[in-house]
């Protein structure tokens, strides 16, 4: 296939609505003057995001709600803050993720426990979360909370977590934020454990040019990350703070791209699917290439960004040799996450591991997978990788 090589093919470009709905919000928050972290399109896009997390396969509703906030690392603080987590405490973490799933332990004064993941979803392990939970509370320090992460839009093995983190009493922050609409037994996930994180950063499934969301547990809980999200300023005619606070609440202008994006969101988690459908069955024929899908039939990813791992000696190269030939043709590809345990930041932090995140983060690489990839596209990138390998 012959293709405009001024043309790069992204990961994940964010996509507006045909109808330009974004605009019209964003239009109606300037014409009303409602331009401050506050205002309907907040509201409408709070409400909008509570109907989508709550509706489940069989018709039932988790009763959650929902804050929007400026991103989903301050949704993560915030959680661990109403989760009481402070200076000395110990937090649970996935080793195989973004550093913003931990960096927020840290704000606290906290430290991360980094549990690696198994091979099957790539999110944590169970069975090591279990030792760990065992060894620290051992050791006189029982974990203030969990922070499974679902990688990619993979969802993790919640039953189990959910399971051990009952048994040991230790409250569930999910992180969500690549999962967007993916799902768990029919359930939206971020809706399973006390806290959920949503991320709408401009490479995720919709996005609010930057922001984030906290999925919380009911009315309550709601108010006082709102409390918190807005400077812990108490209800008196004068400013008075009796909590530390943060400026933490997304903006009327970004809720409105956000309510927008709101009018796609099925659509854009559908076009993931099938990039990942095209992908598994190009792949399928080629030796050496592995696209990494649900390894369970409950489990419903959104495939956010789609993801292989190389096996140099069937393909004839590594995965970054790969990377280097797409990134020639104009294609973006990057490798997986670099696991927090081996990050140079977190060398000291305890750490829980199996070598399964170390190995994938040596062989695998994520495709071009947003609602930008055309068909086209797909066929030029699964071209050149057949014509990459020896």
């Amino acid at each position: 296939m012959i293709k405009d090589n001024n043309k790069k093919i992204w990961l994940c470009l964010a996509h507006m609505s045909e109808a330009g709905e974004e605009m019209k919000f964003i239009k109606e928050a300037f014409d009303s003057n409602w331009v401050v972290p506050l205002g309907p399109n907040v509201n409408g896009f709070e409400k909008d995001l509570e109907e989508f997390v709550n509706k489940t396969d069989k018709g039932g509703t988790p009763g959650k709600r929902v804050i929007a906030l400026s991103a989903g690392t301050a949704a993560i603080h915030l959680a661990l803050v109403a989760l009481g987590v402070e200076a000395g405490d110990e937090v649970i973490c996935q080793s195989f993720t973004f550093a913003a799933s931990a960096n927020p332990v840290v704000y606290q004064g906290a430290t991360p426990v980094f549990v690696d993941s198994e091979s099957g979803t790539w999110n944590m392990d169970p069975n090591l979360l279990e030792d760990a939970i065992k060894d620290r509370i051992a050791k006189g320090k029982k974990p203030k909370a969990i922070i499974p992460v679902y990688l990619y839009g993979m969802p993790a093995y919640v039953d189990e977590i959910m399971e051990i983190a009952n048994h040991y009493e230790i409250p569930v922050l999910e992180d969500a934020a690549e999962g967007f609409g993916s799902r768990y037994r029919g359930q939206v996930v971020g809706t399973f454990g006390d806290y959920g994180v949503m991320s709408f950063n401009g490479n995720k499934m919709i996005t609010t040019s930057g922001g984030g969301a906290l999925i919380c547990p009911d009315e309550e809980a709601a108010k006082r990350i709102l409390f918190y999200a807005t400077q812990a300023r108490e209800p008196l005619p004068y400013y008075q703070h009796e909590h530390i606070g943060y400026n933490y609440r997304m903006s009327n202008i970004c809720a409105g791209i956000g309510r927008g994006q709101m009018t796609i969101a099925n659509d854009h988690i559908a076009h993931h699917v099938h990039v990942k459908d095209v992908y598994q069955k190009a792949f399928a024929d080629i030796d050496g290439i592995d696209l990494h899908v649900a390894p369970e039939d409950y489990m419903e990813p959104n495939y956010w960004l789609n993801t292989i791992t190389v096996d140099p000696d069937k393909f004839g190269m590594d995965y970054d040799q790969l990377r280097l030939i797409l990134d020639a043709a104009n294609i973006e590809s990057r490798p997986l996450w670099k696991p927090m345990h081996m990050q140079p930041v977190y060398k000291d932090a305890p750490a829980y591991v199996n070598g399964v995140s170390e190995e994938l983060f040596k062989k695998g690489l994520c495709l071009p997978s947003g609602p930008m990839v055309t068909d086209d596209d797909l066929v030029y990138i699964i071209d050149t990788i057949k014509k990459a390998k020896k």
